[in-house]
């Protein structure tokens, strides 16, 4: 999936005070994300009188990708599962999918979280098109499964890339889904990092399966799509689905009916050794974190880390605070 690979943060305009107060996080102990490929060790599980589930059992590694989106989704399953006493080691930055997967089988990596379409296609091999998340979702499963791995629950958030105009665009054409942007075609610019020109999943794709091909095309750098929308430079431009800057309300997502750009929810990649050794804390923690995740959310906390530029861990740690699952 080519938004994957160009995944960046860029300058962005929205009122941080809002976004903060939307997801129920405060502004102290704002920091930037540190460097890639930082570890952190193993957290000290909180005392309690009672055993928490995850007391005595094996250390788990924990792997993340190297930008703020996935930073807090590391944050967010290790500090939940240190709270329930497990062990966490958290690597982020864990490298290429293939170094991914060998990690996996090797034992070297207990688990990460991946995005369908992107298991799907880079590490299943599968090149047809999915009608549904479940059905991406059982073929998943399915090729884990052959190779000794688990996908646990999917998120309700879908990370993919998307067709983004300003509002004001949007009313004044009347454009609501991907199938209306051929009306507009002959005096549009559309706007993009340069590969998604020629991507078999960028605009040959859009091409094919809705007619679109734009009178024009603006090669941007990643992160440049939403300024170079409000300047007017392009009236249409690749975007992600869960960018910050979406929390602004300024913007509109065209519809995506025939599944273009395919299933995004993420899903947690487990070994199924793990899973064994871990116990049933370990899956329920995981996929209770999970289903917390809605789009609007997703947009929040990364809005916190990108806007107001507040460390993941905290915002990790207020999000778990805000709904139980680690002590306040």
């Amino acid at each position: 999936m080519l938004r994957r690979c160009l995944k960046a943060v860029a300058p962005l305009a929205v009122g941080a005070a809002a976004l903060l107060a939307a997801a129920g996080l405060s502004a102290c102990g704002a920091d930037k994300p540190s460097g890639a490929a930082e570890t952190r060790q193993p957290a000290s599980a909180p005392t309690t009188s009672a055993a928490l589930p995850g007391t005595g059992r094996p250390p788990v590694t924990i792997g993340d990708k190297n930008f703020t989106e996935q930073f807090v989704l590391g944050e967010l399953y290790s500090q939940a599962l240190t709270a329930q006493g497990y062990a966490v080691l958290l690597n982020r930055n864990i490298g290429p999918t293939e170094v991914t997967m060998q990690a996996l089988v090797s034992g070297r990596l207990d688990m990460y979280p991946e995005y369908l379409g992107t298991w799907n296609s880079a590490v299943a091999g599968y090149q047809r098109q999915f009608l549904s998340p479940g059905g991406a979702y059982r073929a998943a499963q399915r090729y884990a499964g052959a190779h000794g791995l688990r996908l646990l629950g999917a998120t309700p958030f879908s990370s993919t890339d998307a067709v983004g105009v300003t509002r004001s665009y949007a009313a004044a054409h009347e454009l609501r889904g991907l199938d209306d942007l051929p009306a507009v075609a002959s005096t549009l610019t559309f706007g993009a990092p340069p590969q998604f020109k020629q991507s078999a999943s960028g605009l040959p794709l859009l091409e094919r399966l809705y007619g679109f091909a734009p009178a024009s095309f603006k090669p941007l750098d990643v992160g440049a799509q939403y300024q170079a929308l409000d300047q007017g430079a392009v009236q249409a431009a690749q975007v992600g689905t869960t960018d910050a800057q979406l929390t602004s309300g300024g913007y509109v997502l065209l519809r995506d009916p025939r599944h273009a750009f395919g299933w995004g929810n993420v899903v947690p990649i487990v070994s199924a050794r793990v899973l064994s050794q871990e116990g049933p804390a370990f899956t329920a923690t995981i996929n209770r974190v999970s289903r917390l995740l809605s789009t609007a959310v997703m947009r929040r906390l990364n809005a916190a880390v990108d806007v107001s530029h507040q460390d993941p861990a905290t915002v990790a740690k207020q999000f778990l605070q805000a709904h139980g699952l680690v002590p306040a």
